[in-house]
């Protein structure tokens, strides 16, 4: 099974495809979708569907999952992180597949079995659990690869 995890964002969204055979999970690829900030928001949102949709397209990923949207301080964060996951969701849907959605709670349950690990924590969990040399680089992408990680520790098959 392939598994697509994606942490959203508006300027960084990053996202992890790893495979899945029985017991052993190894990675595929990993990286970011970066936009620029100095652009209007609707093209921005433009950006971030047509490269996920190539990266669904070069990966054809079984499922995907997404991690929720965590509720901070800034609304106005928030508010744009929200855009990028229904582009994202919308991306999904029209590969045909249906997003599975992850809290950063049950994401760091699944890898570290501590609701509170902190990111040194679970970026060393996704480096241990993939046989990587180091850690993935950037953070948004470390994190993406946690989303699928849960995943593939949640889903059954």
């Amino acid at each position: 099974m392939i598994i697509l995890g994606i942490d959203p964002g508006t300027a960084t969204t990053g996202y992890g495809v790893i495979k899945k055979e029985g017991q052993k999970i190894t990675v595929i690829c990993y990286g970011c979708i970066l936009t620029p900030p100095n652009i209007p928001l609707a093209e921005r949102l433009e950006m971030i569907s047509t490269q996920l949709e190539e990266i669904i397209e070069k990966n054809n990923p079984d499922q995907i999952s997404v991690e929720e949207l965590f509720f901070a301080a800034n609304t106005k964060t928030a508010i744009s992180v929200a855009q990028a996951r229904g582009v994202i969701m919308l991306s999904a849907k029209k590969a045909g597949l249906s997003p599975f959605e992850y809290t950063p709670l049950q994401v760091k349950m699944a890898l570290t079995g501590y609701g509170r690990a902190d990111k040194k924590q679970m970026q060393q969990m996704v480096k241990t659990l993939l046989s990587l040399k180091k850690i993935p680089s950037p953070d948004d992408a470390a994190d993406a690869l946690a989303v699928a990680l849960c995943h593939a520790h949640t889903v059954k098959g």
